[in-house]
């Protein structure tokens, strides 16, 4: 890949990883609930999540999923569910003051991992995104799977630095939660911004 296409990569990439969605509120919910260091586990299962779409879209079900119209609805319908389901598990949380450590103590890293990765597994709109973003950076004349690799390492590099500033700006905020009344106003603010990625979401149509 040569220089200056790498170098419009990596722009297009920072932009895309900048723009607030699902993933940014994610980090942003575990960097101001358990700080940066325990936020890696959501942020890892993110990237494992725009690994398996870029991925997706390698083997070529990602031109699948644009061309059918059940296949894109059935996991766009999936992912649209799953986000409100966790919003709305936000917003309804019930608020319990806890110390510190026993708040760190009911920290899950598996389940972290594993809820960031399904939110962006079940984005279609990611999927439809790379279908259309990465023929742009393919040179036809090069290896193919060495450009895959080299996108797919940009992205996940570039995501990971964006997403720990999501998450470490979040931490510095911290003292919120120690309030009851803020740390309701808190739920709710991650709940709505979940739901509102959802119907961003609910929104994508097959082009």
């Amino acid at each position: 890949m040569e220089l200056d296409v790498w170098l419009t990569l990596f722009l297009a990439s920072l932009a895309i990883s900048i723009s607030p969605g699902a993933g940014a509120v994610v980090s942003m919910n575990y960097g101001i609930n358990y700080g940066l260091k325990k936020s890696y586990a959501a942020i890892m299962g993110l990237q494992l999540g725009l690994f398996t779409q870029t991925f997706i879209v390698v083997i070529g079900l990602g031109a699948l999923i644009a061309k059918s119209v059940m296949l894109f609805n059935i996991i766009k319908w999936l992912g649209v569910a799953y986000l409100v389901y966790l919003g709305l598990s936000k917003i309804f949380e019930k608020v319990e003051m806890v110390e510190d450590n026993e708040r760190i103590n009911n920290y899950s890293a598996k389940k972290a991992f594993i809820t960031s990765t399904l939110i962006n597994i079940t984005n279609p709109k990611a999927t439809v995104f790379l279908v259309a973003f990465l023929p742009q950076f393919l040179n036809p004349n090069e290896s193919l799977w060495l450009q895959f690799a080299i996108i797919s390492l940009t992205l996940v590099a570039i995501d990971i630095i964006v997403m720990t500033g999501y998450s470490s700006m979040a931490s510095k905020l911290k003292f919120l939660i120690k309030d009851a009344k803020a740390l309701m106003i808190q739920n709710r603010i991650t709940g709505s911004f979940l739901i509102i990625a959802a119907l961003f979401m609910a929104s994508t149509k097959k082009a």
